[in-house]
C-alpha cells in the first residue's frame, strides 16, 4: 500500500529554511521608490493595520504558507503584526500543514501609527498568552518579536528581555543596523548606548536563540559581542539591495565567529525563492572580494540554518530520525538551465547553476513531515 513518487533527474534535498520574513508584507512586495523608514510609513504600516481583522490575517497566512511551499521553504522565522489575531491566524494555518514554523507578535509601543501599536502591558501579556498557547504545540515555535529599537520604549525592551528569561527555550527576533538613517535615529533615542546593538544588550536581548535581521552597519566590537553571546545575524540580500540599505559583509562576519542565516525579508525583499536569496548573497559577497560557494549557500539554507535555530537534530538533513521536510528540485526547469546543466562537471556546477538561474519553477515537489504538500 506504499505510495511511490518517482523523481528521475531531480535533486532531492532537505526543505529550505528562511531566517527572516514578514508574512503580512507579501501584498506590498515590489513597492517603488523609498528607503527603509519611509518604506515603513508609506507601505508597511498601512498594510499591517489590516491584520487587526482575523479573517484578513487568516487569508494572508494561507496564501503566504502556500507560497513558501511553492518555493521549497518548509521552515521560516516569521514576523506577524502587532495584533494577536495575526499570530493566531498564522499558527492555525501552519498547524493545518504541520509545518515547523517560528513566529511571533510584533511589539511596538511608540513612533508608529496607533493602528499598529500596542503598549508595554498589552504587548507583554499578549506575548505570554500566545507563548503558552502555541510554543511547542505541534511543530509551532514562538519568537518574541520587537520590530526594532526605535518603535519600542525602554520599558517595552525591558519586557522583551524578561520574556526571554521566563521562557528560556523561545526565540527573539528583531532588526539591527539595517539603514544608516535608522542607526542615527537609534543614537538619538538611546544616547547613552555605545551602539545600536548595545541598546539590545542593555535589556538582555542577546543570546544563542536571538536572531537579528540585516546587521549591516556594525562595529568590530558589535561583532565580537555577538560571537561571545551566540547571537545570530540574518543576511537579507535582496531586501538590502532593493531598499538600498547597504552591503552585508558575510566573510568578515564569519571570520568574527558569528553564525549567519539567510532570509528573504519579503516584503522588503523581492522574492520568496531561496534561489534568489542565495544568488543575491553571492553577488553582494563578490563586491567585497569573497566568493560564496554554492555548498556554503545551500548549507546556510538547510542544515546550517537549522543548526542556528537549534533545530539541527530535527530538520535540515535527510537522515534517520529527522522530520521528513523535503524539497525536490527539477535540475532542468528552463531551457537555459538545461543548456548550462549539459556542461556541469560536478556537484558544485549543479548547485551553482540552480543558485544563479533557478526560481520557483524548479520546485517539483515539497514534502512536509513526510506528506506531499506541493506538487
Amino acid at each position: 500500500d506504499t505510495e511511490h513518487h518517482n523523481y528521475n533527474n531531480c535533486l532531492i534535498m532537505p526543505g529550505f529554511v528562511d531566517g527572516h520574513v514578514h508574512y503580512p508584507q507579501v501584498s506590498v512586495i515590489a513597492s517603488f521608490g523609498t528607503q527603509l523608514l519611509e518604506w515603513l510609513e508609506k507601505y508597511t504600516f498601512p498594510e499591517e493595520a489590516r491584520f487587526s481583522e482575523f479573517n484578513y490575517a487568516k487569508k494572508a497566512a494561507n496564501s503566504f504558507l502556500n507560497l513558501l511551499l511553492a518555493n521549497g521553504t518548509t521552515t521560516a522565522a516569521v514576523y506577524c503584526t502587532s495584533h494577536p489575531q495575526s499570530v493566531e491566524a498564522f499558527f492555525e494555518e501552519a498547524s493545518l500543514r504541520n509545518q515547523r514554523m517560528i513566529a511571533g507578535k510584533v511589539l511596538m509601543d511608540r513612533n508608529a501609527p496607533k493602528s499598529v501599536t500596542d503598549t508595554v502591558k498589552t504587548g507583554y501579556e499578549d506575548s505570554k498568552q500566545l507563548i503558552d498557547k502555541w510554543h511547542g504545540v505541534g511543530r509551532n515555535l514562538y519568537a518574541v518579536t520587537p520590530r526594532f529599537a526605535p518603535t519600542s520604549s525602554p520599558e517595552q525592551l525591558e519586557a522583551c528581555g524578561e520574556l526571554l528569561k521566563e521562557y528560556p527555550d523561545i526565540y527573539l527576533q528583531s532588526h539591527l543596523a539595517e539603514n544608516m538613517e535608522e542607526v542615527r535615529w537609534v543614537h538619538e533615542l538611546f544616547p547613552k548606548s555605545k551602539s545600536y546593538q548595545d541598546v539590545y544588550a542593555q535589556y538582555g536581548m542577546l543570546g544563542s536563540r536571538v536572531l537579528y535581521g540585516h546587521a549591516i552597519h556594525l562595529t568590530e566590537q558589535d561583532l565580537a559581542q555577538a560571537a561571545e553571546t551566540g547571537t545570530k545575524y540574518v543576511h537579507c540580500p535582496t531586501s538590502n539591495l532593493f531598499i538600498g540599505s547597504g552591503l552585508f559583509n558575510i566573510a568578515n562576519t564569519w571570520n568574527c565567529g558569528v553564525d549567519v542565516l539567510l532570509g528573504s525579508d519579503v516584503g522588503g525583499g523581492t522574492s520568496l525563492s531561496p534561489f534568489a536569496t542565495m544568488k543575491a548573497a553571492y553577488e553582494i559577497a563578490q563586491l567585497s572580494g569573497f566568493s560564496l560557494t554554492p555548498e556554503e549557500a545551500f548549507w546556510m539554507s538547510t542544515a546550517g540554518g537549522a543548526e542556528s535555530l537549534y533545530l539541527g537534530d530535527k530538520i535540515g538533513r535527510l537522515d534517520v530520525g529527522y522530520e521528513a521536510d523535503i524539497v525536490v528540485i527539477d535540475l532542468a526547469s528552463t531551457s537555459l538551465i538545461k543548456q548550462r546543466m549539459d556542461r556541469a562537471e560536478n556537484i558544485r556546477d549543479v548547485l551553482f547553476t540552480q543558485m544563479m538561474l533557478a526560481d520557483d519553477r524548479a520546485i517539483k515537489a515539497t514534502f512536509v513531515a513526510g506528506r506531499i504538500m506541493y506538487s
